[in-house]
């Protein structure tokens, strides 16, 4: 095309538009801004994993998806981070247990409102923590089941030491929540990461932990940890056999650790409903199911009332838990 067609067809198209015929295509950056989704822990764990792939799933429906870590103060960081964002759906955070009810009643100051500083979109999964002791201490003590094990707890009163990967973890509390339900005396024994808390349990330093069953599971095949029972009220698909703290005689007794995408209050219900069924729809696909259960988590993608009801449920929960153990982060 010739210097003198193109400007004839640009002048022509610019007068139409003037006149209202025609519509240009509006150029704005924001509709090519890609959706951000803040993980508020450090890469390779797995929030971060499981964000990371269900921004590959959603692409499709969602466009271009990018994760940030923004580690620091238990996920607080990243989760403040977020909530002071603008909410135009454009930057959400992989919330949890820790950021959105075990922090705001450990921490005696908190940069945000779990509830009124977000808008819930979806679930994402739930895992269950599983109570475990070492094969040596089984088998030098004849304990098989959860039973066995209480029954030995209140014989040896104060002996027992319980490992965490940290204060306020779910493991930690795990161990106040069995305490609390059958008037065990036992210490705990925090460490800095579960690693360390299991290999604790290993090396006959502690004698038991609510591990994650991620990190559990290949020890508990190799035959170096003995399963007990898993925290939820519901088995987990990769330990069939391994009973639900209630079923092994502690009722009422349902711990998981659980994340779920939150934006910014605000973001209107239009954007809202958007995000939820791509991101549901990620979730639910075959590669992501495959993946989580890996992971010993179990999809439970739902609506945004859903996740609202499940997150208040949870703050009020983990007051009660939080306060039995005594545990305060100042």
């Amino acid at each position: 095309m010739s210097t003198s067609k193109f400007t004839r067809r640009s002048t022509l198209c610019l007068a139409l538009a003037a006149a209202g015929t025609i519509a240009l295509p509006s150029i704005s950056l924001a509709a090519d801004e890609p959706i951000r989704i803040v993980v508020p822990y450090p890469p390779g764990g797995p929030l971060d994993i499981t964000a990371r792939a269900i921004a590959e799933e959603a692409r499709g429906d969602l466009g271009n998806i990018i994760v940030e870590n923004k580690p620091g103060a238990g996920g607080n960081i990243g989760a403040d981070y977020v909530a002071r964002q603008k909410p135009d759906g454009k930057t959400i955070v992989m919330g949890a247990l820790a950021t959105h009810a075990v922090n705001p009643n450990l921490f005696s100051k908190m940069p945000y409102d779990p509830i009124k500083d977000f808008t819930p979109i979806v679930l994402i999964a739930q895992t269950p923590n599983i109570l475990v002791i070492s094969d040596e201490f089984s088998k030098k003590n004849n304990i098989k089941t959860l039973k066995d094990l209480i029954e030995f707890a209140k014989k040896h009163p104060d002996e027992l030491n319980y490992a965490s990967g940290g204060n306020g973890s779910g493991g930690h509390m795990s161990g106040e929540l069995l305490k609390n339900k059958t008037g065990l005396k036992m210490t705990h024994v925090p460490f800095k990461g579960a690693a360390a808390a299991q290999m604790s349990v290993l090396a006959g330093d502690t004698q038991l932990i609510f591990d994650n069953l991620a990190s559990a599971s290949a020890n508990i095949k190799a035959g170096k940890l003995v399963p007990l029972a898993v925290t939820t009220t519901f088995r987990a698909p990769s330990q069939p056999n391994v009973p639900t703290m209630a079923e092994a005689g502690v009722p009422g007794f349902d711990i998981s650790t659980w994340y779920a995408f939150f934006g910014p209050a605000g973001v209107d219900k239009a954007t809202t409903d958007k995000l939820n069924k791509a991101f549901v729809k990620a979730i639910n696909s075959k590669p992501m199911v495959e993946r989580l259960d890996k992971m010993g988590a179990v999809p439970k993608a739902g609506t945004p009332a859903d996740l609202d009801k499940f997150v208040k449920e949870e703050l009020a929960k983990y007051k009660d838990i939080v306060a039995a153990s005594g545990a305060k982060v100042d």
